[in-house]
């Protein structure tokens, strides 16, 4: 998440050294291919583990590579979703940018031809030998845009799954333990309703909402459920155990105060704030906020996976890709090599991201530690189930827009499962 990240919705100009410039959309060094300039998108924050690592690699790419100029672009997640079909068929496309994966981003653009056939780059280059078999399957798409086989056409440099930030000052003030186990959990939201405290950082405007949701609905679930409904492998049943258990229990969280009502227009990057500022003791998000959180919060905070369940939101990270109207795809390969190498995985470790071909050894810091161990953990138990929005293009709004109406109350949740279903089986129709 989007996915549908599902992202930190914050995408402040970053600058590394003096070379490093901030160019605006469509400028006159667009479509230049004197090989002596690479425009690259990306749309984390300034303070994540991966924006950090990735500004380390231009360091490193324009010490390898003397008289290049990497020209960074300002960008925000929900502005590349939206956009980067048009712009990707418009001489303003950049040479390398991060892209949501799933069928329908990565692989929606792949299918119009928008994006470039990275397989012999990663046979030549080794990346396949980094990539883990579930970290690998949004790297993949075939000639209908379904990923998990066929070309390559984008890398992970990292991964992401997410998991349950809590505020251990607060958790503490009230006299609340770690939740061990989903009973303890729910006692302990009852507890902080009962003095006035809205538990869940919410945020109905963007992805938060619809990732408690599918979270829910992921606890009664299992890997042949997520196939049939991510990689079309069976036909989903949108009014099942799971689907159903999900959709009433986060109406039935509104209801009784874990979710705030007024939570439906808030963006991610409201909730993230409401738990940086101590407003909201637990923020249920990925692995892209930790970086952020280790170097702002002022509080004493951790983290635990769901409790009870074997699977959660996850994946190989966002792609880099290379967009088919690249004019200077050798740089941008060159880049994305300089991103897996192992020195700035283990950079991107230690600033609490979750590398993909890091040393172990190499990881000190104990909460990093902790951050990976995790992944480990949901990856021997082939724990990670994709997002929500994936499946058909378009279905992030969809799902943004049914959800709101469940923290509104103006749509009950057989009538919630009703419109998504409609809307994902018209968007594998017209796929």
């Amino acid at each position: 998440m989007l996915s549908a990240r599902r992202r930190v919705t914050a995408a402040a100009a970053v600058v590394v050294g003096a070379t490093l410039l901030l160019a605006s959309c469509g400028d006159s060094d667009s479509g230049s291919s004197d090989g002596r300039t690479l425009k690259l998108w990306h749309y984390e924050s300034p303070d994540s583990a991966m924006a950090v690592a990735w500004n380390a690699a231009v360091e490193e790419f324009e010490k390898t590579h003397p008289g290049v100029e990497v020209k960074f672009e300002e960008k925000g997640f929900e502005q590349i979703q939206k956009t980067a079909p048009m712009v990707l068929n418009s001489d303003d496309a950049p040479d390398l940018m991060e892209y949501n994966k799933g069928n329908a981003t990565a692989g929606h653009l792949s299918r119009q031809g928008l994006l470039t056939d990275l397989s012999a780059e990663v046979t030549k280059r080794g990346w396949d030998e980094k990539l883990s078999a579930g970290v690998r399957t949004t790297s993949r798409y075939d000639a209908e845009g379904v990923m998990g086989s066929g070309k390559w056409f984008g890398i992970p440099n990292y991964a992401e799954y997410t998991m349950v930030f809590y505020n251990k000052d607060l958790f503490e003030k009230y006299g609340i333990a770690e939740p061990k186990t989903f009973d303890e959990l729910t006692a302990a939201m009852d507890t902080f309703v009962d003095e006035g405290v809205t538990p869940l950082a919410n945020a109905g405007a963007e992805y938060v909402a619809q990732q408690y949701l599918y979270q829910l609905a992921l606890s009664k679930a299992d890997r042949a459920w997520v196939d049939s409904y991510e990689l079309y492998k069976g036909e989903p049943d949108f009014h099942d155990a799971a689907w159903t258990y999900g959709a009433r229990t986060f109406a039935d969280w509104v209801e009784k105060g874990y979710i705030s009502e007024k939570s439906t227009s808030t963006k991610a990057e409201d909730a993230g704030l409401s738990f940086m500022q101590g407003k909201s003791p637990i923020l249920f998000s990925g692995s892209w906020w930790y970086g952020r959180f280790a170097a702002e919060n002022t509080f004493d905070w951790g983290t635990f996976l769901w409790p009870e369940s074997d699977m959660t939101l996850g994946s190989g990270g966002n792609l880099w890709v290379v967009p088919e109207g690249s004019a200077n795809k050798e740089l941008a390969y060159d880049f994305i090599d300089i991103t897996m190498s192992e020195k700035i995985q283990n950079l991107l470790g230690n600033k609490g991201g979750v590398p993909v071909a890091a040393d172990p050894a190499a990881i000190t810091d104990p909460r990093a530690k902790e951050l990976i161990a995790d992944f480990n953990t949901l990856s021997e138990r082939d724990g990670l189930g994709f997002y929500p929005d994936w499946p058909v293009a378009g279905f992030y709004d969809v799902l943004v827009s049914e959800t709101q109406k469940l923290i509104t109350g103006s749509a009950k949740p057989d009538a919630y499962l009703d419109a998504v279903e409609a809307a994902y089986d018209k968007g594998v129709q017209d796929r």
